[in-house]
């Protein structure tokens, strides 16, 4: 089982990531899926999208839960039965959750020099303090892209923009946190973020 990295930021809340390694049939082997999970990963066309999914759900088992412990809520977030605060994330060839006792959201993103493209459409304030000739430039888009996702699992609340009501204040790779706040319709909130990076991805978390 290729569970990649646990890490406990806090007492009450643990993140634990998955390598996607296994194919298709060795990921689906041994779980107790709930018939509309079947029918979701039948659904999906990309294996690559059902691989994730499944990995999700050998991380449910690592944190000892199943399937069955998992819903969603008509926002699409997801919820642990025992009341638990649950995040989920997963990206090619990496998946993550994160449990706590507080809300929480989480993200993994592959690094790609895309991302300096669709810039703009996630970044106003914290323009003012990136460096786009740095070597570290796509880094730190990825990381703001992951707090700023983070957020908006946390939150769940449909109108949020990632340009418009997340902020992340300056920070440097080697900081592996930062602040981040939501501005939203009167709402200000301050967080403390988390990131760390592995393979070429990043991952970010938002603890409430």
């Amino acid at each position: 089982m290729p569970l990649y990295k646990t890490i406990t930021p806090n007492s009450q809340t643990t993140v634990k990531i998955w390598k996607i390694e296994e194919p298709y049939d060795q990921l689906i082997s041994g779980l107790d899926l709930k018939p509309e999970s079947m029918t979701r990963v039948l659904s999906m066309k990309s294996q690559l999208h059902q691989r994730g999914f499944l990995s999700v759900r050998h991380l449910l088992k690592a944190f000892g839960y199943t399937d069955q412990d998992l819903f969603y809520d008509t926002n699409g977030k997801p919820h642990l039965k025992d009341g638990k605060q649950i995040s989920i994330t997963h990206s090619f060839t990496f998946s993550g959750v994160i449990i706590s006792d507080s809300k929480v959201g989480i993200d993994i993103e592959r690094q790609r020099d895309k991302i300096k493209v669709i810039a703009k459409k996630f970044i106003t304030y914290e323009f003012d303090y990136l460096n786009k000739e740095a070597s570290d430039y796509i880094n730190k888009l990825t990381v703001i892209w992951g707090i700023k996702e983070s957020l908006y699992k946390l939150f769940a609340t449909p109108g949020m923009l990632f340009r418009d009501h997340f902020l992340v204040i300056p920070f440097t790779m080697a900081d592996n946190e930062t602040i981040c706040w939501i501005d939203y319709k009167g709402l200000k909130k301050r967080y403390t973020a988390n990131y760390l990076e592995f393979e070429g991805f990043t991952c970010a978390f938002v603890i409430e």
